[in-house]
């Protein structure tokens, strides 16, 4: 089990992650739709009935304007009739009329409700499922992934773009499916009343959908450009803040706010352009709408002069007039909706579809008894193929015996475990544990067989209790604290004011460095390794402490494969064995005593750090 969190490759200003430029459009708009349909399809009953719902909501809803004309036809014939001495207004048929429109419009309210409710529920849950298998894909991903994508970018592909996915989603599906329905309803109703005033009505209809058409072309790239930016600046704030120590220490904070300024400006300019053209939608269709409701209002007055349609048909035909834009402006920001719906689900689709780990054997490989013997084959490796960091490395290490890998700095040390616990696939060559290649085995119990202690000590949000226990769940109070007791941290547990039931905050800010490594070094001692593997272990400690580690270590080294990665060479000079690295290449192979007396490049190495101090 690992122990400590991987240190990544170094990583330029954005994490390595290649942003694409601005104004990209959506790769493949129709595509990503199709595959966000095949994600509604285990909810389908539901959606369906949204769908229907919607629909009914709208058939009731488009009655309601004619029912409003007979109203005032017939207040108006009431009072004509009482102009000419025949009667007056009959307030029985009003009242009646009245509540079969009141009816109209509580069943109307009733359905979309229920649509609302309905669709809400698909969508989050399929938000859900996205969240669910974004976080089960992450666990998949090779370590390289995450060395040419920024964290930050990562994380707002798990929120913003999920989140922008489902509530545009959600908005926008239902809302197109009751603006076709309200046009095709609104136009039946038109046509009844009259096909004349219909086809005026209609005349500017054409004019506003090429306006249409043309925002959405132009807002769609928009869109693209507002979520990548977005992912950009997540990227820089979250780098930020997690080094946020080092910048103030080295005065980066104007090189910091000049980045942040370039993403903000972008994110800024593809915003407002995006909402800015997204708003234009309503204040151009209503523009041609209006035109279109003064000819409807002359012509209806003609028609009524003549006799052809009744006073109420044109409180009624104007209703439907003023509505009928309402559904296709509707229609336009759906549009918008879901352009930003693409943008963020095309990004969330190429986290899903990013290139996974190999699988592991069908068959693989259990040992019940694990003895540690390690064996490097010609093993070449490269965080890039075109610059191979490890060449043709080969060595075999008997079981129990420690072993100390040294050399400067990008010398390949740390690079060697890491191929070892499979974080990286070879390039070429073979490692074996046991005389079996490391790919026999499930990643699972490879790494189950190894314990890590790295440099960067890494501590979770939780109890100390917790912490140590990551390696071993199932580990008791007085396995834990027999670990911290050979690992020397027990006394420092019992001095904080909760003991081992104190929390740690997220960064574990409330314990000093050394302190966090104590507890990382405690929690490899409770995992009880076959294969142990630190790094610097004790980079983080005092010398006094480091002493008392190191009889723990050469304690709990006894009987097991140990790797050391030790930049003060005083540490590792009971090494069985001494790998000396330089630019990838064992340069040198022995024990500190032969080594010395070869008076080579250990040698120098050796002395150099007395001659620094």
């Amino acid at each position: 089990m690992s122990n400590s969190k991987q240190n990544n490759r170094p990583r330029g200003p954005m994490g390595g992650h290649r942003m694409r430029g601005g104004g990209e459009k959506a790769k493949d708009f129709k595509g990503t739709m199709k595959k966000l349909l095949n994600y509604i399809k285990p909810f389908k009953f539901s959606f369906l009935i949204g769908i229907i719902c919607a629909i009914v909501s709208v058939c009731i809803m488009v009655i309601g304007p004619k029912i409003q004309g007979n109203i005032i036809t017939e207040i108006a014939q009431g009072f004509m009739n009482k102009v000419q001495g025949k009667g007056g207004i009959d307030f029985d048929a009003i009242k009646k009329t009245c509540a079969l429109l009141l009816a109209v419009y509580a069943m109307s309210t009733a359905f979309s409700y229920l649509q609302g409710w309905l669709m809400s529920g698909v969508s989050n849950k399929m938000g859900y499922q996205l969240r669910k298998e974004m976080n089960q894909k992450i666990d998949r991903l090779p370590l390289s992934y995450f060395d040419k994508n920024s964290h930050g970018d990562i994380l707002s592909r798990f929120t913003n773009d999920v989140d922008t996915l489902v509530q545009s989603l959600n908005q926008s599906l239902s809302t197109m499916v009751s603006s076709f329905v309200q046009i095709i309803g609104f136009l039946v109703m038109m046509l009844s009343i009259s096909w004349k005033m219909t086809l005026m009505a209609l005349v500017v209809i054409p004019l506003s959908m090429v306006l249409v058409m043309v925002v959405v072309k132009k807002s769609q790239r928009y869109f693209k450009a507002q979520q990548k930016s977005l992912g950009q600046v997540n990227g820089h704030i979250e780098e930020m803040y997690a080094a946020h120590t080092i910048v103030k220490a080295f005065n980066g904070e104007e090189d910091s706010l000049k980045t942040f300024k370039v993403y903000n400006d972008q994110l800024y300019t593809s915003a407002w352009r995006s909402q800015f053209l997204s708003g234009l939608m309503m204040p151009l269709t209503n523009l041609i709408g209006n035109i279109g409701y003064v000819g409807v209002c002359i012509l209806g007055g003609y028609l009524t002069i003549r006799g052809e349609i009744a006073v109420g048909d044109i409180q009624s035909f104007i209703t439907y007039t003023r509505n009928f834009t309402q559904p296709i402006s509707q229609i336009s920001q759906s549009m918008n909706m879901l352009q930003s719906t693409a943008a963020a689900a095309e990004r969330v689709f190429e986290f899903l579809a990013a290139q996974e780990e190999s699988k592991d054997a069908s068959n693989p490989v259990v040992l019940n008894d694990v003895k540690g013997q390690v064996t490097f084959e010609n093993v070449c490796f490269g965080y890039d193929p075109n610059k191979i960091v490890i060449n043709d490395f080969s060595m075999y290490i008997k079981p129990g015996q420690t072993t100390a890998i040294v050399g400067p700095t990008g010398a390949g040390k740390t690079t060697i475990v890491k191929l070892l616990m499979r974080f990286y696939e070879l390039n070429s060559g073979s490692i074996y544990i046991d005389g079996h290649n490391i790919k026999e085995y499930t990643r699972s119990s490879l790494r189950s067989m190894v314990g890590m202690v790295l440099q960067d000590a890494w501590l979770f949000e939780g109890s100390i209790l917790e912490n140590l226990r990551f390696g071993k769940p199932d580990a008791s109070d007085e396995q834990v604290i027999a670990a911290a007791k050979t690992a020397h941290v027990d006394h420092f547990i019992r001095t904080l004011d909760h003991g081992y039931d104190t929390v740690l905050n997220e960064s574990s800010s409330n314990i000093s460095q050394g302190q966090r490594q104590l507890l990382t070094i405690a929690r490899a001692f409770l995992a009880d390794p076959k294969i142990l593997i630190l790094d610097e272990a004790t980079s983080s400690v005092d010398t006094r402490t480091e002493v008392l580690i190191q009889k723990g270590m050469d304690e709990l080294m006894k009987g097991r494969t140990s790797f050391v990665i030790a930049h003060r060479l005083s540490t590792i000079r009971d090494a069985d064995n001494i790998i000396v690295m330089d630019h990838g290449d064992i340069v040198e192979v022995g024990s500190h005593d032969e080594l010395m007396k070869r008076n080579g490049f250990y040698t120098k190495l050796y002395n150099a750090q007395f001659e620094e101090a």
